[in-house]
This record gives C-alpha cells, sequence and structure tokens, in this order.
C-alpha cells in the first residue's frame, strides 16, 4: 500500500516538475518572440506594397479579361 501511494506521489511530484519546466521554457521562448516597434513598421510597409501591386495586377485589362471570361464560362456551365 505505501508503494502505490509513494508512487502516486512521485508521479506527481515528477509531473508538476515537468510542468513548471514547459512553463519556464515557454516564458523563455515568448521573451524572444515578439517584433519590435520598427519590424512592426517595416513589415506594414511590405504588406501595403504588396496590396498595391496585388491591386495593379487584378485590375489590369488582360487579367480583368480573363477574370471576366472565367466567370462567364463558369455561368454558361451545364451540369
Amino acid at each position: 500500500m505505501h508503494q502505490v501511494v509513494r508512487a502516486r506521489l512521485r508521479a506527481l511530484v515528477n509531473g508538476a516538475g515537468a510542468a513548471l519546466r514547459r512553463r519556464a521554457a515557454g516564458r523563455a521562448l515568448r521573451r524572444d518572440a515578439g517584433m519590435v516597434t520598427s519590424e512592426y513598421a517595416m513589415g506594414i510597409v511590405a504588406a501595403v506594397a504588396f496590396a498595391v501591386i496585388l491591386y495593379k495586377v487584378v485590375t489590369s485589362d488582360a487579367v480583368s479579361a480573363e477574370l471576366q471570361g472565367i466567370v462567364k464560362q463558369a455561368l454558361n456551365a451545364r451540369m
């Protein structure tokens, strides 16, 4: 009986220790996981530049005509 109780206590203590180690490791990773203000600014500039290029491509005559053709073909398709 005492061996069973000791085994359970040992498992609880080891489990709690492992949880504390995991929590400490998670905190250590979170400290370096964020971006600083300058990285946010560069990320926003890159996202806006990508959005502008994508908008220009999608609204160009060739792509617009191709998209219209795809939509017309899909609407005229028979099942």
